[in-house]
């Protein structure tokens, strides 16, 4: 989310009954995104902590940066009964600071909608500890036919009803700008590629910091 977008009762209510009936197809790309982690991690965007229920006991610790207050209140209450220890922020990731490096940053379907996401991306990278990993399942720009559809999304009322949320983004090429090392990387559709709905591929895959 953007620093100046951490208010927004509409998105949150309408994100809470979105992610309160979840396909599985999401849930199986949420699933696999957090597979494996281990250590301290950074999860950005947290919503209502959809995720935190499906952390690995690996992982020691999740700090969740979650800035529209109502999404995190939601999280706060995910948190009390994960299976890992969370602990939730409002501040917006463009003003957190930590003096410990993270083993990992965790983005789901959150790069959207940051207002410069090389520039949020560069800041992950200087909070991961040299080797760590950024996992990322994201909302990407697609061809086609449907590129035109989301360029008029993003143009018009999708940011304004979607907290800040764009839909033609060169995630992938922003990650690799800011520095990281793509290990493992695909695409997968949540929807039928035929539903004109301009959110319905994603990218999800495994970047690192090199040592």
């Amino acid at each position: 989310m953007a620093a100046d977008v951490v208010d927004n009762p509409f998105f949150a209510r309408l994100w809470s009954n979105m992610t309160s009936r979840e396909p599985e197809t999401v849930r199986r790309l949420r699933r696999e995104n957090l597979a494996g982690l281990t250590g301290r991690v950074l999860e950005v965007g947290a919503g209502t902590g959809t995720n935190f229920e499906l952390y690995p006991a690996t992982v020691t610790e999740v700090v969740a940066v979650e800035p529209e207050r109502r999404l995190a209140a939601i999280a706060t209450r995910a948190a009390a009964s994960a299976t890992v220890p969370v602990t939730v922020t409002t501040d917006t990731v463009e003003d957190f600071q930590t003096d410990e490096p993270f083993d990992a940053v965790v983005c789901s379907l959150v790069l959207c909608s940051v207002e410069d996401p090389d520039g949020v991306l560069r800041q992950l990278f200087s909070m991961l500890r040299p080797g760590g990993e950024l996992r990322y399942l994201e909302h990407v720009a697609s061809g086609g036919a449907r590129a035109p559809l989301q360029k008029l999304a993003d143009a018009t009322i999708w940011p304004r009803l979607l907290g800040n949320c764009h839909t033609h983004r060169d995630t992938e090429r922003s990650i690799v700008g800011a520095g990281f090392e793509v290990r493992e990387g695909r695409h997968e559709w949540v929807m039928p590629a035929w539903v004109p709905v301009p959110v319905s591929e994603t990218a999800i895959g495994r970047a690192v910091r090199p040592a």
